[in-house]
């Protein structure tokens, strides 16, 4: 029994001391002095951002402020899904409208919008801190040998003609724009002297004689004294001609 209690002994002695020599040969190796040089040059980094960000505060806080607008700008980026839903919402409030009375600008825009998409030829580029949506000659699907060469593909300093929208801080700018006044012709009023055509918000002494004349409007009219002052003028006219 004695050996078998050595034994024992031997086997639990080895199996305490086996992970501490494991490990020791982990740190020892190449890829844990590569990963604790790497620990400790990042902590002495962090290390002296809070140092400097102490001793420059005013520095730091641009900084700061750069970053998290930058971050902000990152996160509230609009994809392709979010024109896609704009551009259908924009064209379901010009379709509620009569021909009549739509925006040239706002209706031509949307239609050639809508049209470049049925075709497959709206594109959606990524740029990071925002996005674009460009059109292209062709779809991607088309098997045309014009459509599939790259050599006869469109170059890259020519984006900036075939941009059709910039979306930035969860708004596709353009189509906001262009929306505008969306509800109202110009071709109505292009045959109008130049002074009727622009108008101007109202002055503060036009919006007070306006609101004075509202309430002088509601008031009760004394039409007594006005026909008592009539009989008057007519009697006295009568006993003169008398």
């Amino acid at each position: 029994m004695a050996w078998f209690f050595s034994l024992r002994r031997a086997l639990s002695s080895a199996s305490v001391s086996s992970p501490k020599s494991r490990w020791e040969s982990v740190k020892s190796s190449k890829a844990g002095v590569w990963l604790r040089s790497l620990l400790t040059d990042y902590r002495e980094a962090c290390k002296e951002i809070v140092v400097g960000a102490v001793a420059r505060p005013i520095k730091a806080s641009v900084y700061a402020s750069l970053l998290g607008g930058a971050l902000i700008c990152a996160y509230t980026k609009p994809d392709q899904s979010s024109f896609r839903a704009a551009l259908l919402e924009r064209s379901n409030q010009l379709s509620l409208l009569s021909p009549w009375i739509r925006s040239s600008t706002s209706d031509g825009h949307v239609q050639n919008l809508v049209k470049l998409h049925n075709q497959g030829r709206l594109h959606h580029l990524s740029l990071g801190l925002l996005s674009v949506v460009y059109q292209s000659d062709y779809d991607a699907d088309v098997s045309v040998y014009e459509a599939q060469c790259s050599n006869l593909s469109p170059l890259w300093r020519e984006l900036p003609h075939r941009v059709l929208d910039v979306g930035f801080v969860g708004c596709w700018w353009i189509l906001e724009s262009k929306m505008k006044d969306y509800d109202m012709n110009e071709e109505e009023f292009k045959h109008l002297p130049v002074h009727m055509q622009l108008t101007s918000p109202p002055t503060v002494q036009e919006v007070q004689r306006n609101e004075q004349l509202h309430k002088e409007s509601c008031l009760v009219v004394n039409v007594q004294e006005e026909e008592e002052q009539a009989v008057d003028s007519v009697g006295g006219a009568v006993q003169k001609g008398l």
